[in-house]
């Protein structure tokens, strides 16, 4: 394999004497649940901006269906729930992370239902349902199947409340300001306002992950990777690249976004069928359905190669009609506009990219390797995860990984007793001029590549022919200087992209979401370790 892609520093040219200046104690990059919870908790002592890309609803957590996996169920407990999670991870998660996360959750699901937050109850108590993984219910919901979106409402409520934090919506941003490995704020573009240099004394990177690289994803448009591709070219370390996760079930109609089918279908009693309505998950796991993500999804490509069909059927039909549309109201809407009655029909499933579990590398204070930058939710790695995330824990990840990361960086901000003033920089990065090229095109191209050569099976062959041919476009495009998102975002999936290829060929193994097809086995030996990569 080549040598990894060298991006420049910049993506844009900037002179700090000529462009306009803005200065907040903290600066939020992100507004899911890691974000905004984060942005509260630093309120408390600092003035905070929060900028997003998109409306400050459209991220990932508003999507996100499940639920919450939290201890609060009789019976259950810290061990049980750390447990699952360490064996899901195989051997790659930090169990010092992975209790102080578990330990934490109640407490701040508890503030969530104190600031508003209705969770799903019956008879006025909790309900807890089981997902894949889980070997307890421990997981809340609410609106059946509408729990991001309900922690994301409640945390806006939240922010909308407190004259400590502004919000600017539709603001891209661009690249981390850095010098001498301290980051001291962030260039940001405007539709009309146009570039403007944002200056912090903090800065707090929660900008999710990077699903958009791939053709079939769950993940909205606005996941293409921007805050591990700034992070890496500032310097900072990212770590378990390789990971991805493919969620097993979203619904495949040809031609249409792939929606996502909540695990918590299963959980409730769902089966999958092959092509020939025979039930397979049992002959591949003792757990069946219920087994974790990374089994689930490569036993049903397997069986959609087997059958020769482009997906199998969730099958919940024998679920009481009154319970399946009070459960999953949304799924319900969703499969109506297509046709599909879930009381009646089988729904046709597929794995679609969801989660990166790797991300900039942050230490238990969600701190990066760059000083005055810290990274939290999806576009963090914590070690929460490992190789494999258990359904559930990524909004309990979020929640408790953005409160630490906003009180850290509060109290880092107090420490800084100088007024911010704008370092003297001129940037040039020495673009080339931008000849006639399809942006589109070639993003279309990049996720279609990754789709099939970087997806749930990889093998040396499959990953040197996406190395060629991200490489080939990166030529094409990453000299460029452009001057709108479309362009940035595209240099940034090239950039993530060669990262995620990068180490899948590295870690030569197959170890929970990374299964290579010519390596297998496990290797501990060699392989229980984290690889990291740094510019």
């Amino acid at each position: 394999m080549k040598k990894r892609i060298v991006p420049k520093r910049y993506l844009i040219s900037f002179d700090t004497r000529t462009h306009s200046h803005l200065f907040t104690d903290i600066l939020v990059v992100g507004s899911g649940v890691a974000g905004l919870s984060a942005a509260i908790q630093a309120s408390n002592h600092s003035s905070v901006l929060i900028i997003t890309k998109d409306k400050i609803d459209e991220n990932n957590t508003t999507y996100a269906q499940g639920g919450v996996a939290v201890v609060l169920s009789p019976g259950d407990n810290i061990s049980k729930h750390k447990k699952d999670t360490l064996t899901a991870g195989q051997g790659l998660c930090n169990p010092a992370i992975v209790s102080k996360i578990i330990s934490e959750g109640p407490k701040r699901v508890q503030e969530m239902i104190e600031w508003g937050a209705e969770f799903d109850k019956e008879n006025d108590h909790l309900i807890f349902t089981q997902e894949g993984g889980h070997g307890f219910p421990r997981i809340i919901r609410a609106l059946g199947d509408s729990t991001g979106r309900e922690v994301e409402n409640t945390l806006i409520r939240r922010i909308k409340k407190n004259k400590n934090i502004k919000v600017f919506e539709y603001t891209y941003a661009i690249d981390l300001i850095t010098a001498d490995n301290f980051c001291h704020g962030i260039a940001v573009w405007h539709p009309k306002k146009g570039t403007t240099l944002i200056w912090a004394k903090q800065t707090i990177l929660a900008t999710g992950g990077c699903g958009q690289v791939y053709r079939e994803t769950t993940n909205p448009g606005v996941a293409t990777g921007d805050g591990l591709a700034m992070a890496y070219r500032a310097g900072a370390a990212l770590q378990d690249m390789e990971f991805v996760q493919f969620h097993p079930t979203t619904l495949y109609i040809a031609g249409a976004v792939r929606f996502l089918i909540t695990e918590t279908v299963r959980g409730e009693g769902g089966i999958l069928l092959n092509k020939n309505g025979d039930r397979f998950m049992p002959k591949y796991h003792e757990k069946a359905e219920l087994a974790p993500r990374d089994v689930v999804s490569q036993s049903i490509l397997k069986e959609m190669r087997e059958t020769g069909n482009t997906h199998v059927s969730l099958d919940i039909r024998h679920i009481p009609r009154k319970r399946l549309f009070t459960r999953f109201p949304k799924i319900k809407e969703i499969c109506e506009s297509f046709g599909i009655d879930i009381s009646k029909d089988l729904i046709p499933v597929r794995p679609s990219a969801h989660y990166m579990i790797g991300g900039i590398k942050v230490n238990r204070l969600s701190m990066t390797t760059v000083k005055h930058l810290y990274a939290c939710g999806e576009a963090a790695c914590t070690g929460m995860h490992g190789a494999n995330r258990l359904g559930s824990n990524s909004l309990l990840e979020g929640l408790v990984m953005g409160n630490i990361a906003g009180i850290e960086a509060c109290k880092s901000a107090q420490g800084i007793k100088t007024n911010l003033t704008p370092l003297s920089m001129n940037e040039t990065p020495g673009a080339s001029k931008i000849s006639w090229l399809d942006l589109e095109d070639i993003g279309d191209s990049l996720k279609s590549l990754m789709w099939r050569n970087v997806g749930i099976e990889r093998n040396e062959k499959r990953l040197l022919q996406a190395e060629e041919m991200i490489d080939m476009w990166c030529k094409y495009v990453m000299d460029k200087e452009f001057s709108n998102p479309e362009g940035w975002e595209l240099q940034n999936m090239l950039l993530v992209a060669s990262l995620i290829v990068s180490s899948a060929y590295k870690r030569r193994e197959s170890r929970g979401v990374h299964h290579r097809t010519d390596y297998p086995q496990t290797d501990d030996i060699h392989w229980k370790k984290h690889l990291v990569l740094k510019k």
